[in-house]
C-alpha cells in the first residue's frame, strides 16, 4: 500500500477510530486501536516501513469489547462462546485476560458462521463475529482454531465432533459435481440468477418452465440461505440464484447477454505457412 492509499483505505471502513492488525499476529498481539486518522496513518506507515503487512478494520463500538467465536464443523456450528475484554482493554482474547462464557447462537449468527466457512472453502473453522447493530459482523475466519478454550467454556467435545465428521467423509467423500455432471455432451452445471422484473419472479419453480426445458434445480440460494433440492412449490423471488443441471444451450439462452471487448487478432494467412514457404 502506497502512502497515498492509506487515508482512502481508512475512509473505506468508516474512518477513525479503526483497528489495525498485523497479519502475522496471534492471540491479540499486533492489534492496535487508532482513535484518530493521523494516529492511524502514522501507525500504518510505521509498520509498513518494517515490511509488515497490515489489515484495517472498522471499530465497532457497540460490541463493547465482546465477540463471538463459533466453531464450525461441516455445515453446522458445534460450539460457540462469547469472549469479553477486561477493563479498558478492547481485545477480548483470553490470552489478554478476557473472560469467556458459553452462548447459544441466534439463527442469523449460526448461518453467517457456516456461510463464512463455506466461502473460505473450510470444513473446520473458527469464525469470529462482532455483535453489530444490524446483526453479525464477521471479523475473522481461522482455518486452524484452538480447541482448549472453547471446550473448557462450553463443556463440549469439539475434537470428537471433528473426528466424527472426518469419519463420516470416508463413506461419502466430496466429489466434483460439475465434473461428474458434464460427462454428457451438451449438459452441464450453471448458476442462473432471477433478476428483478423476470417473468419467473412471483411464480413457483413448477411453473417456471425449467423442467420442460430439461433443466433440474439442484439448490436455491436466497441471501445467506441455501435450499437443497427445492420442491416445485417454492415461490421465486428477485435475487434468487438457482444452481441448475441441464442443457447448456437452454441455460445460456436464459442469461442476459454481456458485451465483451475482444482484442483484435491478426488474420490467418490464406494458406498454411508451410505451403507458402514451399511455393
Amino acid at each position: 500500500m502506497d502512502r497515498k492509499d492509506v487515508l482512502p483505505a481508512i475512509e473505506r471502513v468508516g474512518g477513525a477510530p479503526v483497528v489495525i492488525k498485523l497479519l502475522e499476529g496471534t492471540q491479540g498481539i499486533g492489534v492496535i486501536l487508532a482513535p484518530e486518522m493521523k494516529v492511524a496513518e502514522a501507525v500504518i506507515e510505521t509498520l509498513q516501513s518494517t515490511q509488515q503487512n497490515v489489515l484495517i478494520q472498522q471499530f465497532v463500538s457497540e460490541s463493547k469489547g465482546r465477540d463471538i467465536r463459533a466453531l464450525v464443523v461441516g455445515d453446522r456450528v458445534v460450539a460457540a462462546m462469547r469472549r469479553t475484554a477486561q477493563g479498558d482493554e478492547f481485545r477480548s482474547n483470553v490470552h489478554r485476560g478476557g473472560s469467556v462464557e458459553a452462548v447459544t447462537l441466534e439463527p442469523a449468527f449460526e448461518q453467517t458462521a457456516v456461510r463464512a466457512a463455506q466461502i473460505m472453502g473450510l470444513r473446520v473453522a473458527g469464525v469470529d463475529m462482532l455483535e453489530g447493530r444490524d446483526g453479525p459482523l464477521v471479523m475473522e475466519v481461522n482455518s486452524s482454531p484452538g480447541l482448549e478454550g472453547i471446550e473448557t467454556a462450553t463443556g463440549l467435545d469439539v475434537a470428537g465432533a471433528i473426528i466424527d465428521y472426518v469419519a463420516d467423509q470416508v463413506d461419502f467423500p466430496e466429489i466434483d459435481v460439475r465434473q461428474r455432471l458434464t460427462v454428457s455432451t451438451g449438459y452441464g452445471v450453471a448458476e442462473l440468477e432471477v433478476h428483478s422484473g423476470h417473468a419467473m419472479v412471483g411464480g413457483t419453480l413448477e411453473d417456471s418452465g425449467l423442467r420442460e426445458l430439461d433443466i433440474s434445480v439442484l439448490t436455491l440460494h436466497r441471501g445467506t440461505s441455501v435450499i437443497p433440492n427445492p420442491s416445485g412449490r417454492h415461490v421465486l423471488e428477485a435475487g434468487d440464484r438457482l444452481l441448475c443441471f441441464g442443457k447448456l444451450e437452454e441455460m445460456r439462452s436464459m442469461v442476459a447477454p454481456k458485451r465483451r471487448r475482444r482484442a483484435r487478432v491478426k488474420k490467418l494467412p490464406p494458406q498454411p505457412m508451410g505451403d507458402a514457404a514451399q511455393s
